[in-house]
């Protein structure tokens, strides 16, 4: 692969990866598969292994489990955790779970341990504190070093006890799924439905959105479920107990809910045993599970193989195969997205699956349904990849009706009737519409709305709302909204209008470069949008400049030059420019806090442990000097600036490789004194 290619798919892979991060971890509303999801991201790390000068800090690889959106949700405050709360490894593969077992064998030097098998239950995690056995405060995974305080909407789960009872620690947390069983589950999509609302895909993202209402009534009412499953050892005295499975019995005993499905094994040949007993027996529980994990038992050999920057070496997690099932194709949808690409979606007779109901399944493209001969009135194959959207893996050919026939792809778009165009190479088919087509206008105030950026808080419902009253088209129509406006939208009242208008206000504020990628122009995504906005330094030398002019920005290639020259030379667009610029969007770097020195010129920082600013101000902070900033310690690595606190796997990196340490004190020493930020702004200090 070429380097202007590599450049393009890492940055193709890392918006894609968000984006579904988002509309699972925010919206509840998963677009793809654990299965995809693994292998999209499996991609990205074997591209940015390959290409180093690529990695990036802000990388979905760099982010732990849930953090890949790590959105504070409005109405919760964000507190540290205690410890880490790092995610698992996964693997759908039983010869990488030898693999494993092989590794964790050679790290302990052939000693003596056993494995602790659980089920993976499949909803979003949970950590409980206690003190005084009092349960005191719940925090979700966040992104791995704060979490979302959901204390009061915890203390309603039926079966999370607020006062233990027993021989408890005084002071301890204890971490576990907080789950909808599938009874809860139907009954709350029967009831969305007969309130005309959108019914949740799965129980996982229902618990995980039922988790973080505002009102601690409604979740009391959403029949949530909690299983606990790990202590970390740092929160309990040595002598408390010397191995992990002792130590959840001793938490059963104290009243707290831990699985009963636990079980000791010594070898591989009893982990695949308990693997093969649990892919059917998980079928009969009253909950969802999607894998099993395999734990290191003893606490001391979990100890000494430690951690790497997003997991544990102790531990890893299989995940089942997907589920499969049959049924019939009964018509084909097409859907229109953001990019005008247009997507085939198959409507089946409704089939029990993974424990929900299917009645529709993605179909990536015309070449898909060429390649596996899909015809309307097939019997097909439908499996959840990791459990949750459906798709169509094959077609029961022996039972082939004889009305049964090709599904003819539309040549023009479904949404606004433009003929469709396919590039020489691609395998997807768009509408050239992009400023008229309907689907593709909401899914671009979508993006110009997402975290990543204007951060304006909106999703889907709004945006149609919004734009079938005609009151946003285009991004600058968001901007001219008024209170009044909103307050006539069916279902708004004055606080979440005021939400949204504060947010519209804040985003003003947001930099040139992430005004640029929020334009949501073909091919360009944030990375690429921070070179192009620090190489022209504004909007109008980037309309200004040509072709030649464009791709001499660094990793921007041909397609990437053509596509944002093409974008400036609309005059729509142009319009669309100026009508932001008049609302006070930023559209020039000169507005932004600009270089301070050069003194961290070419050099690469990695930063670990807890300071006395903010993580953003931070790195902005090394970045004006000069410097750049990574998630990781490489060979690469200038220094690790170390907090308090820092990250032992990346102490010991350093150590290793020979790199230097500077503390936080020694940091502001390197720096110029009449260049230095005041601390004295930021009074809370932050977790890394």
């Amino acid at each position: 692969m070429e380097k202007s290619a590599a450049k393009q798919r890492i940055e193709e892979l890392r918006n894609l990866l968000w984006e579904y991060s988002r509309k699972y971890y925010v919206e509840s509303a998963p677009v793809i598969s654990d299965f995809e999801f693994d292998a999209l991201m499996r991609e990205l790390e074997d591209l940015e292994k390959a290409w180093p000068e690529f990695q990036s800090p802000d990388s979905p690889t760099q982010k732990v489990g849930s953090d890949l959106e790590d959105v504070p949700v409005q109405g919760f405050i964000q507190r540290p955790h205690r410890y880490p709360m790092l995610s698992l490894a996964n693997t759908y593969s039983r010869s990488e779970i030898e693999e494993f077992a092989a590794r964790a064998v050679k790290g302990l030097e052939g000693r003596s341990f056993n494995w602790c098998c659980e089920l993976k239950f499949d909803g979003t995690a949970i950590c409980l504190s206690y003190r005084h056995g009092k349960l005191v405060q719940a925090l979700t995974r966040g992104d791995g070093q704060m979490g979302d305080d959901v204390t009061a909407n915890v203390r309603k789960i039926a079966n999370i006890p607020q006062q233990l009872h027993g021989d408890y620690p005084d002071d301890f947390e204890i971490r576990g799924e907080v789950l909808m069983p599938y009874a809860s589950f139907d009954a709350l999509n029967r009831q969305r439905e007969l309130e005309e609302e959108q019914p949740f895909a799965n129980p996982r993202n229902a618990a995980s959105g039922s988790l973080k209402l505002s009102d601690p009534k409604e979740v009391a009412r959403r029949g949530l479920y909690c299983i606990l499953y790990h202590i970390p050892a740092q929160s309990v005295s040595d002598d408390l107990a010397a191995s992990h499975y002792e130590l959840l019995r001793k938490a059963a005993s104290w009243g707290l809910p831990v699985s009963e499905y636990n079980r000791l094994c010594s070898d591989i040949h009893q982990i695949e045993a308990y693997i093969d007993e649990w892919n059917e027996k998980r079928k009969s529980l009253p909950y969802a599970t999607d894998g099993i994990v395999l734990k290191i038992n003893e606490l001391d050999a979990q100890r000494e193989l430690g951690y790497t920057a997003k997991s544990p070496r102790w531990a890893v997690a299989y995940k089942f195969k997907a589920e499969q099932a049959l049924t019939r194709i009964r018509s084909i949808d097409y859907q229109v997205g953001r990019t005008g690409a247009v997507t085939p979606v198959a409507n089946l007779d409704p089939v029990l699956l993974a424990g929900t109901v299917v009645k529709r399944a993605t179909l990536n493209n015309a070449d898909q349904i060429a390649l596996l001969d899909i015809r309307i009135g097939d019997n097909v194959f439908v499996e959840k990849g990791g459990e949750i959207i459906p798709k169509i893996t094959g077609v029961d050919i022996a039972s082939r009706p004889a009305d049964a026939h090709p599904p003819v792809f539309p040549c023009e778009c479904p949404d606004c009737h433009t003929p469709l165009v396919k590039a020489d190479g691609e395998a997807k088919w768009f509408c050239p519409n992009t400023d008229g087509c309907p689907m593709q206008i909401k899914g671009k105030l979508l993006h110009f709305m997402s975290r990543k950026a204007m951060n304006i808080l909106a999703g889907d419902a709004t945006v149609d709302q919004l734009y079938n009253l005609g009151l946003a088209h285009t991004p600058a129509d968001l901007y001219d909204l008024t209170t009044w406006q909103l307050l006539s939208i069916d279902g708004w009242k004055e606080k979440s209008a005021k939400r949204f208008l504060d947010s519209l206000r804040e985003s003003i504020s947001v930099p040139f470069e992430r005004v640029l990628f929020a334009l949501g122009i073909r091919y360009v995504g944030e990375q690429t949008a921070k070179e192009i906005a620090r190489h022209f330094g504004n909007i109008d030398a980037i309309a200004a400049a040509s072709l030649e002019e464009l791709a001499q920005v660094k990793d921007v290639g041909d397609v990437i030059a053509q596509s944002i020259f093409d974008y400036m030379a609309d005059a729509r667009h142009s319009i669309e420019i100026q009508r932001l610029r008049a609302h006070g969007i930023r559209f020039s770097v000169e507005q932004q806090l600009g270089r301070l020195s050069d003194t961290l010129e070419g050099q690469t920082v990695v930063v670990s442990g807890n300071f006395s600013i903010s993580r953003d101000s931070l790195k902005e902070l090394v970045e004006r000097h000069g410097g750049k900033c990574s998630g990781s310690v490489s060979s690469k690595t200038s220094f690790l600036l170390a907090g308090s606190k820092p990250g032992p796997e990346k102490i010991k990196k350093c150590q290793e490789l020979g790199i230097r340490i500077v503390s936080e004190d020694e940091f502001w020493g390197l720096l110029p004194e009449d260049s230095r930020i005041d601390r004295s702004a930021e009074t809370e200090p932050t977790l890394f």
